[in-house]
C-alpha cells in the first residue's frame, strides 16, 4: 500500500495543503459518486456488474485516499492497520448485527 501511495504522490501536483485537502477531498466524494452510481444501474437498473469498470471507479477512490493520506503524513499501511482494530475492538468475533445496532456511539470507532 505505500509503494501505491507514492506512486500516486507522482500524479498529485504540487500544491498548497490546504488546496491539496480540499481539491483531494471533493475528488473523493466525486469519485465515490460515481462508483455508487453505477453500483446504482447494476442493482436497480439490470446492467450486468463489470469487474473492470468497478475496479477503475475503486481505483480512483483509492487514488484520492491515497493523496489525502500523504497530505496529512500519513501512510496507508498506518491507516488500514487502525482501521482493522477499529474493527476487531468493534466486532471482536466477527461482524455481528445486534452489536452493530446496540453500539456505544464512540468519535474513535
Amino acid at each position: 500500500m505505500d509503494d501505491y501511495q507514492q506512486l500516486a504522490e507522482r500524479t498529485a501536483g504540487n500544491k498548497t495543503e490546504h488546496t491539496r485537502l480540499t481539491n483531494f477531498g471533493m475528488g473523493l466524494a466525486g469519485e465515490a459518486g460515481e462508483t455508487i452510481d453505477y453500483l446504482k444501474k447494476v442493482v436497480f437498473h439490470g446492467h450486468q456488474l463489470d469487474k473492470d469498470k468497478l475496479q477503475k471507479e475503486l481505483g480512483d477512490c483509492l487514488w484520492y485516499i491515497a493523496t489525502l493520506a500523504t497530505t496529512a503524513g500519513l501512510s496507508l499501511s498506518d491507516v488500514a492497520a487502525a482501521n482493522i482494530e477499529k474493527l476487531r475492538a468493534r466486532y471482536p468475533e466477527g461482524f455481528d448485527p445486534a452489536r452493530s445496532i446496540n453500539r456505544i456511539r464512540d468519535e474513535d470507532c
